[in-house]
């Protein structure tokens, strides 16, 4: 009975979400509309429309035009189509970026965003000396095992870095690094160097070095890294493609509307 229940609940739900998605494409589809004629097109009662209407102007989807008036699509909309035209534009514009840097370094060139305690790489290119024929676009990295990872934990904000950390650790190989102080102690680093390193942590015989990428308002909005097997890719050559991978990110960041001062 209790599962019945459950399930119910969970349908009830469902409908719920559908029924204000289809507020919205309403709303945008016909402009100012009252409450009645939503009620109509949903085919439900009035204080069903208006319930759905009031959760929908608490979250600012929606708003009301004038006392008892029609309403209307809310500014919040602007605000999430923003976020999507945002990553739209970085993978569009990183798309060119890295096949640019993927060409001078010879070796892949990744670009990644943060996304509910994750890495998604957004961007690929394969430079003429990279060895590896998988695409990493679309996929879901660990943070901490990444130097892409390394570089949203460390700009990120301290309540959102926290709940990352707070979760057990994966270790992919032997070096991974899955003690949460020590890893704090390696993003301090980060932040006084400009770059994040990884030496055969998510794939041994494979490194990686990553350099932020700057959104309009300065805040670190994506990663841009170069990855590559050991033996090529030393320690000593990372250091010595972190200035062109940092200016290509530089230039990257000015595309987004942000200029390091």
């Amino acid at each position: 009975m209790r599962n019945q229940d459950s399930g119910n609940a969970t349908q009830s739900q469902v409908q719920s979400v559908d029924r204000a998605i289809s507020v919205l494409e309403l709303l945008a589809r016909n402009g100012e509309t009252g409450i009645t004629e939503i009620a109509g097109e949903l085919g439900v009662h009035k204080s069903t429309a208006s319930r759905l209407l009031s959760v929908l102007e608490s979250r600012g989807l929606v708003e009301q035009l004038g006392e008892r008036g029609k309403y209307a699509i809310g500014f919040g909309i602007v605000r999430l189509a923003g976020a999507a035209t945002g990553r739209m534009d970085l993978a569009k514009l990183g798309r060119t970026s890295c096949l640019s840097l993927a060409e001078e370094l010879g070796e892949t060139v990744n670009i990644a965003i943060a996304d509910d305690g994750v890495a998604i790489n957004i961007s690929q290119a394969r430079g003429s000396a990279a060895i590896t024929t998988q695409n990493w676009t679309g996929q879901r990295t660990p943070l901490h095992a990444t130097s892409s990872g390394k570089i949203l934990l460390a700009y990120m904000g301290d309540s959102e870095r926290k709940r990352v950390l707070k979760r057990k650790l994966e270790q992919y190989t032997p070096r991974t690094t899955v003690e949460p102080d020590e890893l704090l102690t390696e993003l301090e680093r980060v932040l006084e160097d400009g770059y994040a390193a990884c030496y055969e942590e998510l794939e041994l015989g494979m490194h990686a070095v990553a350099v932020p990428i700057h959104g309009p308002g300065g805040d670190v909005v994506a990663a841009m890294s170069a990855s590559g097997p050991s033996y090529r890719l030393s320690k000593q050559r990372v250091k010595q493609i972190v200035r062109p991978m940092t200016e290509a990110a530089d230039d990257l960041s000015a595309q987004l509307g942000y200029f390091r001062e």
